[in-house]
């Protein structure tokens, strides 16, 4: 099946199917701001004639209305160039990053764990960045100016052979000389877009870990190695940059020697009588502009070819398989079953082989065992966060792999153990969990959430901005509000992903009497780290090998004398622990 222009523009430079129809209203533009600069040698050429015929007198109403048609053509096709390349570049620019923004949304958690979040940062700002500069000021005015040059080219043939060929015989190998150096610029930018992430995630890592490094005083041996980072970036940028320069300098040079071909043929063919004095003129006239758009065209093609780094990361996300089904969801009942599930990691890493347990609806099923065992990785999949590889995830009887991500999702509130927070106030903060909340239901949460009592002492109350992440509160402060979150929400099935480990004693029993209030009559999965956390279970399922060992009450667990019992006689040891 032939693919349409569209459909190459949209895979060669990643675009939309109206940034692709832009493109191409772009390019003509600027062919037409190309051929609308000859104009003028046109009327140059015909002004020499009547001015050696002795007749220029007799045409000077001619003249000024060829003055005032080459301004005006220039001017409208001027503005034409402007807003087709720059106007529909920052319109197209928008889309792309919303459509990157949009296929990261829907991509499974398992697309995350292979790729760097800085590199994804990079790509989404960085590259889009640099498809913008090309779309305003190199793609159009690449293509552009190659066909306008190969009109004008094919027109001189007409006009006379070989002058014709004297004047366009540089223009095809300085275009070789070009396009052969793709692969040493992609070679080149790869590097320098190595560096760039490397650098990016450095200086991401100083900034997160400053505290630390000031603490163990080793920020001045890591600013040492982020300063031979940047170093190593500005080396490989002049690198990359004289590689590309070789080329372009090297076919840049060889137009010049056009002028010179032209002369020399010109003045052969004067001399045999083969032409007259006006043809050598035009031809003069003529390849005084005629190498001008190409010579910019030469730095564009390079500037392209380099695009392909870029282009191919951005078609990475885009080709990237998402996760669907149906968005149509509301079982009866929310209860969760696991039925022989296998699931891997990327890597390789087998983490469960096997595992079947059932959390029931209206009973609280604690996960337990090992650390490293797989017990978020179960909280994970059951949220679809990923998918499992063999076996089946049912909540309420439905396969969650058959179900939209979304639409699940709308079924959970969860609480991790990492809590993300924005920089707004806590009342913005809380109402991530549903949106269209009003102030009153906010407040309710917060309090159901034992935020009253922290909150009342900032400046502003709820209204209080908290700093990226929350950094003007206490960990338990921020997994308060996180829990806030989970009540406003309100959902059937709740993770808990050890909501309480950053909570003192008197907070983390409020708030766990705030939690049974909330969980009555819903399916409740928690992630236990401390056995005493779980001790007001339904059930436990503790996971080891990838399989459920043991399940139960905690009572009965306590009494097989199996691994949960000793799991928590081992941390019972450690909670009696004291510094000599």
């Amino acid at each position: 099946m032939k693919k349409s222009l569209t459909d190459i523009l949209k895979n060669k430079f990643a675009l939309s199917d109206h940034g692709a129809e832009d493109m191409i209203k772009a390019v003509l533009a600027v062919m037409t701001a190309d051929m609308a600069l000859m104009a003028p040698v046109g009327l140059l050429y015909m002004f020499t004639g009547h001015l050696m015929e002795g007749t220029a007198s007799c045409h000077k109403l001619l003249y000024a209305a060829g003055i005032i048609f080459c301004i005006a053509l220039i001017a409208v096709s001027y503005v034409w160039q402007y807003n087709a390349t720059f106007l529909a570049t920052y319109t197209e620019s928008a889309i792309r990053r919303i459509s990157l923004a949009e296929k990261l949304r829907r991509l499974p958690l398992s697309f995350f764990g292979r790729r760097d979040l800085a590199d994804l940062t990079n790509v989404i700002m960085g590259d889009a960045e640099a498809l913008e500069k090309a779309g305003s000021h190199q793609i159009p005015q690449y293509y552009g100016s190659i066909a306008s040059t190969l009109v004008i080219c094919i027109s001189l043939f007409f006009f006379h052979p070989r002058m014709a060929l004297a004047a366009s015989w540089p223009l095809p190998v300085a275009l070789i000389i070009v396009l052969t150096s793709k692969k040493v610029q992609n070679f080149f930018t790869a590097n320098q877009n190595k560096v760039r992430i490397e650098l990016n995630e450095d200086v991401q890592e100083f900034i997160e870990a400053s505290r630390d490094l000031k603490s163990n005083n080793a920020e001045n041996d890591y600013l040492k190695r982020l300063y031979g980072k940047i170093d190593l970036l500005e080396k490989r940028s002049i690198i990359s940059e004289l590689g590309i320069a070789v080329f372009v300098q090297t076919a840049q040079m060889l137009l010049k020697f056009g002028i010179a071909t032209t002369a020399l043929t010109g003045s052969i063919l004067l001399t045999n009588h083969e032409i007259c004095i006006m043809q050598l003129f035009c031809f003069l006239l003529v390849v005084s502009r005629l190498y001008e758009p190409m010579s910019a065209t030469l730095v564009n093609i390079a500037a392209v070819n380099s695009l392909q780094i870029n282009v191919d990361r951005m078609n990475r996300i885009n080709s990237a398989t998402e996760q669907s089904g149906s968005r149509k969801f509301s079982p009866d009942r929310y209860d969760i079953v696991f039925d022989n599930v296998e699931f891997s990691y990327e890597d390789g890493r087998k983490v469960l082989s096997g595992l079947s347990f059932t959390a029931k609806q209206g009973e609280i099923t604690a996960l337990a065992g090992p650390s490293g065992g797989g017990k978020t990785t179960v909280s994970r999949l059951a949220a679809r966060f990923w998918d499992a590889q063999k076996g089946s995830v049912k909540i309420g009887g439905t396969d969650v792999r058959t179900i939209d991500p979304e639409t699940l999702l709308g079924a959970f509130s969860i609480v991790f153990q990492e809590v993300t927070l924005f920089n707004n106030s806590i009342m913005e903060n809380i109402r991530v969990g549903r949106k269209d909340a009003s102030d009153e239901e906010v407040l309710a949460a917060a309090k159901l959430a034992n935020c009253d009592d922290f909150v009342k002492l900032l400046p502003k109350g709820y209204n209080t901005v908290i700093g990226e992440n929350g950094n003007m509160l206490s960990g338990g402060e921020r997994q308060r509000i996180s829990i806030a979150r989970a009540f406003l929400k309100d959902a059937p099935v709740i993770l808990l992903d050890e909501a309480t480990a950053s909570l003192d004693v008197e907070n983390e029993t409020q708030v766990q009497a705030a939690i049974s209030r909330l969980i009555r009559n819903k399916t409740v999965l928690v992630i236990a780290h401390r056995m005493r956390t779980v001790a007001g279970a339904d059930k436990i399922v503790v996971i080891s090998g990838g399989r459920a060992a043991e399940q139960g009450t905690p009572r009965e667990l306590i009494g097989m004398k199996g691994l949960f019992a000793r799991l928590t006689q081992y941390q019972s040891e450690s909670g009696s622990w004291s510094i000599a």
